[in-house]
């Protein structure tokens, strides 16, 4: 199956884009280009290839989640430009 530049201008204004006839005939020979290795990749024998979902094992790389002692204030709020309260001011951004 080939597209056609018309195909191409078919789904621009479907997707609202404006492209110029240059744009559109570049498309055509790329998006052809990926259709050819698509066919080229259906002439595989994948019979005895097993379905997956991901090419390499995967597994959870997250730390387990346990407690652990937390920054003194100071040292959290030492390089804040403006602190009250041991809190961070912060210029208000919510119009009222």
């Amino acid at each position: 199956m080939r597209l056609t530049a018309q195909d191409i201008a078919d789904v621009a204004r479907l997707s609202r884009l404006e492209l110029t006839e240059e744009e559109k005939e570049t498309l055509a020979k790329h998006i052809n280009r990926l259709l050819e290795h698509f066919e080229k990749l259906q002439e595989l024998d994948t019979d005895d290839v097993e379905p997956t979902s991901h090419v390499i094992p995967v597994y959870n790389v997250f730390r387990k989640d346990e407690p652990a002692p937390s920054l003194p204030v100071e040292e959290v709020l030492a390089n804040a430009p403006d602190v009250a309260d041991n809190c961070f001011v912060v210029p208000r951004v919510v119009e009222t």
